[in-house]
């Protein structure tokens, strides 16, 4: 930290311990300074102020303390003139409030003669100097048209570069995001679109919940208006894959709704009559003491019934629909199956982890499915010490030192209960129904601190709070939150991943960092949007897990951008 003067007319410095006599604007520091970046809040420099602006002063000795407000001095020490060509001029924008503040807006500057944009800035709010423009270098004496991006009003401004740093002052109005979403849901039963300007506009705290409930009792009617007959016909047909079911219903619903029990047949690989009967004996072969028990009868004959790439398509319909139209509890969606059923909940359960509370294999096979993405999923496991066929039990033994081992290695992951039934064979005379009432014990929780996402080969392009729009077999990745830090690790995936986040995550009104390694990807705050809300939600249905904000990081690289 150092002194600043103000002297004739300007901001001038002197060292604070280490004056320089007489002279200014000098001290041991000035190389430094002049390395800064404005952008980055790393390597910016930042004076005090009394005034409350965006920014706060970044003491290192109490990190944590951001009561005391900043402005960003940078380009004071950087001295980066714009470098104006003969025939040019610098012209200055600034766009203010109503009460006479500077706001942070994005803008475009484009030709009036054929529309190509030839600037593309944004203003500078009260974090900055007072003296402090957006400023572009335009051919001197042609007409220009400003147009100001994202979330304020303001008219389009007509202008001619004449002079050089001559000032283009804008008032512009914030524009009231809920409220649109609110006009567009009234507007039209049908039509939702989410790319007008209000959508990418930053909500408050507040804003977000209020909006978040707009669009998720918006879902919920659109989901009633057009999916009964799936509920009441307890059949599902998607991509010509038919999924049917049976329900029974036990207890009493609970406030928050009911509680939803998957249950898969065995059979497999064998004729549709034996594959009827193993569903008809999945109907009634567990009971919870309360929810929806619901078994479902495959959609092929095949070995590998359960675990094929529709069935991942199907079970999402299902749930949402029994989210929408049956009240179930969105965080109380259990899984479990029967010898084929089983190998299903092998390869289902880490890959659809985000989606259950609890997961449970009984009798089956694993394949060539993985355990690492069962790290916030309790899974319980149950076998016939005898039961040799396909060397289910060797396998289940494994699986049981395998989860002990990420148990050990990450404490605070991978629940589990392996149980190996002494004298028992691929019939465990329902010993296995031990399962439902540990099961019936755990809620999910969709904002886990820690996630390990490895893709099996059906990919999903969501876990949890990541996401990643391409993804590849194989692909692995964990990101883990501590406060405000999300640390990258294990990475074996390319493109892009979104790191999406929300109140209940972290404090969005705070910047966040991401890092990976030694390397810092991120730093600032990320805002919060009608148009993630809108996007996360739609992919699910599921009101409880909707994020506001999303970071888009480059895999291999250290360029990452808020989404929009």
């Amino acid at each position: 930290s150092w002194v600043e003067v103000w002297d004739q007319g300007r901001w001038r410095f002197t060292g604070a311990a280490e004056p320089s006599g007489n002279d200014l604007d000098k001290g041991w520091f000035s190389g430094r300074a002049a390395t800064a970046k404005r952008d980055d809040p790393l390597y910016a420099i930042y004076a005090t102020t009394w005034r409350r602006t965006p920014n706060h002063f970044p003491m290192v000795w109490s990190p944590e303390d951001q009561t005391v407000s900043a402005v960003n001095v940078t380009d004071r020490y950087t001295q980066n003139a714009v470098s104006v060509p003969e025939g040019s001029v610098r012209v200055r924008i600034r766009a203010r409030n109503g009460a006479g503040q500077r706001e942070a807006v994005p803008f475009r500057v484009v030709t009036i003669e054929n529309g190509e944009t030839v600037a593309h800035e944004r203003t500078r709010d009260e974090g900055f100097d007072a003296n402090d423009h957006a400023t572009v270098v335009l051919p001197q004496q042609k007409r220009y048209r400003l147009e100001f991006l994202g979330a304020v009003q303001a008219a389009k401004r007509e202008f001619v570069a004449a002079n050089d740093e001559m000032l283009i002052d804008v008032a512009v109005t914030p524009l009231d995001p809920v409220g649109s979403l609110r006009s567009q849901l009234l507007s039209s039963p049908t039509d939702r679109t989410y790319d007008a300007g209000w959508a990418s506009a930053a909500l408050s705290k507040e804003q977000a919940r209020e909006a978040q409930k707009l669009l998720a009792d918006d879902y919920s009617s659109r989901v009633r208006l057009t999916r009964l007959e799936e509920i009441e016909s307890e059949e599902i047909t998607i991509d010509g894959k038919t999924l049917r079911y049976a329900t029974h219903t036990y207890g009493t619903r609970p406030a928050n709704g009911w509680s939803l029990w998957i249950s898969l047949h065995g059979g497999g690989g064998t004729t549709p009559a034996v594959n009827d009967q193993q569903w008809e004996n999945q109907k009634r072969l567990y009971t919870p003491e309360e929810g929806i028990y619901l078994a479902p009868r495959a959609p092929t004959n095949t070995w590998n019934l359960w675990h094929q790439a529709h069935i991942d398509g199907l079970f999402d319909r299902l749930i949402e629909n029994c989210l929408h139209l049956e009240g179930v509890d969105p965080n109380r969606v259990y899984l479990l199956g029967y010898s084929a059923g089983g190998d299903g909940v092998y390869q289902l359960a880490p890959r659809l982890a985000d989606r259950f509370a609890a997961a449970a294999m009984m009798a089956g096979h694993p394949n060539d499915a993985r355990p690492e993405g069962l790290r916030n999923l309790p899974f319980t496991l149950h076998m016939g010490a005898n039961d040799s066929a396909y060397s289910r039990n060797k396998v289940a033994a494994t699986w049981k030192t395998r989860l002990a081992e990420l148990k050990e290695s990450d404490p605070e992951g991978y629940p589990h209960w392996v149980e190996i039934h002494e004298d028992k064979g691929h019939w465990m005379d329902r010993d296995d129904a031990a399962a439902i009432p540990w099961m019936a014990k755990s809620t999910r929780n969709p904002f886990p601190k820690r996630v390990v996402w490895v893709q099996d080969d059906v990919t999903h392009p969501r876990f949890y709070w990541l996401a990643n729009p391409a993804p590849a077999r194989g692909a692995t990745i964990t990101a883990t939150l501590t406060g405000q830090e999300i640390v990258l690790s294990d990475v074996n995936a390319v493109g892009t991943i979104h790191i999406r986040l929300n109140d209940a995550m972290l404090d969005l009104d705070r910047p966040v960092r991401v890092v990976r390694g030694e390397e810092l990807l991120f730093e600032g705050k990320v805002p919060r949007t009608i148009e993630t809300l809108a996007k996360t939600l739609e992919e699910r249905g599921d009101r409880t897990a909707v994020w506001s904000a999303v970071l888009v990081v480059p895999l291999g690289a250290a360029a990452p951008s808020s989404e929009k």
